[in-house]
């Protein structure tokens, strides 16, 4: 299994989380406001990752304080166009529409670095396109606040996962990652005692819906994405994140019995196709190739 592989199936098991996160974020909105749940997510995965990878923050650099900063602010606004977004329509309907960053990565890659798109990964966007919108249609989507709310966070993550792909060329990843939980955590807390009654978790059931979008959501999410991307490309990287919308969709209908009729279960199944159609024949690809190659052939 090459390098590239592994990295691709490491952001795999985090859709899979982050899958779920549309349906705790949710359920957790009904306890607290958005900046409060935000707080406590991102102070929980800060406090946990700092004992583990000490070491990489205590050796950071200013350039990686300077870039986790910058990531920060951008995860900060994905974050909050999220939630706030979640309040006003469906955990399934967020998990589709966020998902649309796959058409927005490779876009902003092309026209910020100069990154061509290989025609197999072109494939794969076109066919994960298909995908999302029958998953869209089939929840007869409504021009409504929370789904342009979405659409934002759509866009916005597409940025992160772009700057995340450029900044970890020159800097610790981890280090990165960890760094950046802790600077949203800052944000998050700062807007919730402005704006809101901070709590924290009253019973079991909010304290497990915290602590699992802290710890895996989160905490090994966000530091899995930024190791990851240093071996892959940022639009492989969307591709995968893509099918969000179907590991959300399979929590909704467990545990809010959200359904999904014919039309979204196939476009469900497109998507997958879409994703694989991109990860064929990457065994092929040299493990130690980084650069060029790790990002697509590159123009200008």
């Amino acid at each position: 299994m090459n390098t590239q592989l592994k990295a691709d199936l490491m952001l795999l098991m985090i859709t899979a989380f982050w899958g779920s996160s549309y349906v705790l974020t949710k359920m957790g909105l009904g306890t607290f406001g958005p900046f409060n749940l935000t707080a406590l997510r991102f102070i929980i995965a800060f406090g946990v990752s700092v004992p583990v990878f000490g070491k990489n923050i205590i050796g950071a650099d200013k350039k990686t304080y300077k870039y986790a900063f910058i990531l920060a602010v951008i995860l900060f606004a994905v974050f909050m166009s999220m939630t706030f977004g979640l309040e006003k329509t469906s955990a399934s309907n967020a998990g589709f529409l966020v998902s649309l960053s796959v058409v927005f990565i490779p876009l902003i890659s092309f026209v910020v670095l100069k990154q061509r798109i290989e025609k197999k990964v072109m494939a794969g966007v076109c066919l994960a396109v298909i995908g999302i919108a029958l998953l869209t249609l089939n929840t007869r989507l409504q021009a409504n606040p929370g789904d342009l709310l979405c659409l934002l966070c759509a866009l916005l993550f597409a940025v992160h996962v772009v700057a995340t792909g450029f900044f970890t060329r020159n800097v610790d990843s981890v280090a990165l990652g960890v760094l950046q939980l802790g600077f949203v955590a800052v944000f998050a807390t700062a807007f919730s005692l402005v704006t809101e009654k901070m709590s924290l978790p009253g019973d079991i059931t909010s304290w497990l819906v915290v602590l699992v979008l802290s710890i895996l959501c989160t905490a090994v999410g966000y530091i899995v994405q930024t190791t990851a991307q240093r071996h892959t490309s940022a639009t492989h990287t969307g591709l995968i994140l893509s099918l969000e919308p179907v590991f959300s969709a399979v929590f909704a209908y467990f545990i809010l019995q959200e359904m999904l009729a014919p039309r979204g279960y196939l476009g469900a199944a497109i998507l997958l196709a879409g994703v694989l159609t991109a990860e064929l024949g990457t065994g092929k690809r040299s493990a130690g190739k980084k650069g060029e190659d790790r990002y697509g052939s590159q123009g200008g």
